[in-house]
């Protein structure tokens, strides 16, 4: 199944690379901030679907890159990537600021139930019925194809936040709901962002001058904005907290594989001495909102997984996978009893729904004596620990990281 222009494997993600290696150096720096259209993202990888359920891997896509253009012409490329890394690692040492979004969407979601005006204003946004020309296109465009490029999910969260005036926890939730590539951590550090919440005091503001020359003149004299973007109030976020340790596992005994949507690139983390006894998926896309996800997302997210358990047919002893959805701790139970686990390994979930849901089945499995165990990925190990305060010092750190990767 291919949902929009992409199809969710890992093949199909190889061919686009191959397709936007050559423009990654600095064509990329200079025309990615130009957003063409639905079917026209030229100018940028439009990679973040299969990068955000690594069905490749952000070291594939930037050594790929770094070997066509090096690190001084592809500088800006490379960041682009960091930035998802560095979100992650912001919100892993900071759960807090998650579980504050979650419970305020339910807490806004039910609001609307009680006051007409938003709830008339909400539906106009989320269905593209504003009047503005700009934002009701990018609504219609997300929802129709699972993804806007990176310029108009700044603009749309501005002028949802600043014109319509509606809360960013809504805005952040529809994104979730619609992007393919949506990821707890950027979706969430990115409208705190827009709304002066995540680097205090300072906003994003949306003009119509800025909208009509990035959008090639698509847009022209946009009426009706906000010229004034006052940032939002709200608490400071919690002081950072330890980032997570590799864990060891033991190979001498009977182990299970257990595959997420946020992690399928299990060949380069699990590559075995011998087969497991069985392979099994969790599938938690159901968590992301309480409306629940957009079908194309659920779509993308179980091709996905499906694609990554075809790839490991021989790992298994030819045991057939099971997969379970959000709710499917009994289901995984069940799996690792009657094969006679004594542990479960998985790839480490960061902070989101995926990680919500492994705690879940671990609690279940603890009960039975089975263990749950995380692996953590090198690259998330050597990068998030230098999350701790804003992109541009983590930034100066990419180097490095980089050069760590390599020994």
């Amino acid at each position: 199944m291919t949902i929009g222009s992409w199809h969710p494997s890992r093949a199909a993600a190889l061919r686009r690379l191959d397709r936007f290696v050559p423009h990654a150096g600095r064509a990329y720096a200079g025309l990615r901030n130009y957003d063409r259209g639905p079917g026209q993202h030229r100018d940028v990888s439009t990679l973040s679907p299969w990068i955000r359920h690594r069905l490749i891997l952000e070291q594939e896509v930037v050594s790929a890159v770094l070997a066509r253009h090096g690190f001084a012409a592809a500088e800006k490329y490379v960041q682009e990537v960091f930035w998802r890394t560095y979100c992650k690692g912001w919100l892993e040492l900071r759960p807090a600021v998650w579980d504050d979004y979650r419970a305020a969407v339910r807490s806004r979601l039910a609001a609307l139930e009680e006051d007409q005006r938003p709830l008339d204003r909400w539906q106009e946004a989320t269905t593209g019925k504003t009047g503005i020309a700009c934002f009701d296109a990018w609504s219609q465009e997300l929802v129709a194809t699972g993804y806007l490029h990176n310029h108009a999910r700044m603009w749309f969260a501005s002028i949802w936040i600043f014109t319509l005036e509606l809360p960013w926890e809504l805005g952040a939730d529809f994104f979730l709901r619609h992007l393919l590539d949506g990821d707890p951590a950027s979706n969430t550090l990115s409208w705190r962002w827009v709304a002066g919440l995540q680097t205090r005091g300072k906003t994003y503001l949306a003009r119509p001058e800025n909208i009509e020359r990035f959008t090639a003149g698509r847009f022209k004299a946009v009426r009706g904005l906000s010229n004034t973007a006052r940032p939002l109030e709200g608490p400071l976020p919690p002081p950072p907290i330890a980032p997570p340790q590799p864990l060891q596992w033991e190979r001498s005994v009977a182990t299970g594989l257990l595959l997420t949507e946020e992690d399928l690139n299990p060949e380069s983390l699990f590559t075995p001495p011998g087969p497991y006894r069985g392979i099994a998926a969790l599938i938690a896309t159901g968590r992301r909102s309480p409306l629940g996800p957009a079908a194309p997302v659920s779509a993308f997210a179980e091709g996905a997984v499906g694609d990554a358990l075809s790839r490991l047919k021989d790992w298994a002893d030819g045991t057939v996978p099971v997969v379970a959805d959000s709710e499917g701790g009994a289901e995984i139970v069940d799996w690792a009893r009657a094969l006679d686990l004594r542990q479960v390994v998985t790839a480490y979930a960061p902070v989101g729904p995926t990680a919500e849901a492994l705690r879940a089945c671990s609690e279940v499995l603890g009960k039975q004596g089975i263990r749950l165990i995380p692996v953590l990925r090198r690259w998330d190990h050597l990068a998030w620990p230098h999350a701790t305060r804003g992109f541009f010092p983590f930034r100066e750190k990419i180097p490095a990281i980089l050069g760590a990767l390599q020994t």
